[in-house]
């Protein structure tokens, strides 16, 4: 059983400075083998040190990924799997948009692309690496992360909102289809933006660490009350 425990993994997609380290840290705080995926490399590193540091026995693996290609993702996960079995896949891959917002007619047709590939076949490609193996086991969680531009589109905001548009329907579709097999899919709606730090009187934003603790109690409901959307804002946010 200690054997079992100690081989637990949990596989964070799109890891940088916010909400991807916080997210980590939260898992391998509770012994977690913890890998953390993202494009950089270099910077992928450097936050495996800091978690590191800041957490008493931490295991952690930076791996890079490239989610908008299957290959690079399917190497990856050959990766991840090899450090054991993937409990939890927390897919919170970030969509940057330049500010303020592009006229649509300004919009590249290769930026648009990306915004779509990334979110929603990354999603899709990791998903079935982690799939199988919950199956066979009957056991597992898939977390995405979400945002505003999920429930509605916005003026300027055409890239945003078409990927997490795609990713929440994803996240409802395999809810449906794997619940019933034990394993819990949800979807987590960033209704504002994240703090810059993890300091509880910062106002500028959603403390990250708070919205990690939200990961972790979404990865260990119970059975009997399992949410599939969960929206999180800062108490001054207007909604």
């Amino acid at each position: 059983m200690r054997g079992e425990i100690a081989r637990r993994v949990t596989a964070v997609v799109g890891v940088g400075p916010g909400l991807g380290l916080s997210i980590a840290r939260r898992f391998a705080r509770e012994g977690y083998i913890v890998a953390i995926l993202s494009r950089n490399l270099e910077k992928l590193m450097k936050l495996a040190e800091e978690i590191v540091e800041k957490e008493a026995k931490a295991q952690v693996a930076a791996i890079r990924i490239d989610c908008a290609d299957g290959k690079s993702v399917k190497e990856a996960f050959e990766a991840v799997h090899s450090l054991g079995a993937v409990e939890s896949l927390v897919f919170n891959t970030n969509t940057p948009f330049p500010w303020p917002p592009p006229k649509f007619t300004d919009v590249k047709p290769e930026s648009f692309e990306r915004s779509i590939t990334v979110p929603i076949m990354g999603a899709f490609y990791c998903a079935q690496q982690v799939l199988p193996g919950m199956v066979e086991r009957r056991k597992g969680s898939i977390l995405f992360t979400g945002a505003t531009a999920s429930l509605r589109g916005s003026a300027g905001f055409a890239e945003l909102a078409c990927g997490k548009f795609g990713l929440r329907a994803l996240a409802q579709c395999l809810a449906r289809e794997y619940q019933p097999q034990g394993i819990h899919v949800a979807h987590v709606v960033i209704d504002g933006m994240i703090a810059s730090s993890q300091n509880a009187n910062d106002q500028t934003g959603l403390n990250p660490d708070a919205v990690a603790d939200s990961f972790w109690q979404l990865h260990c409901q119970d059975k009997s009350a399992w949410t599939m959307e969960l929206d999180l804002r800062p108490f001054f946010e207007k909604f």
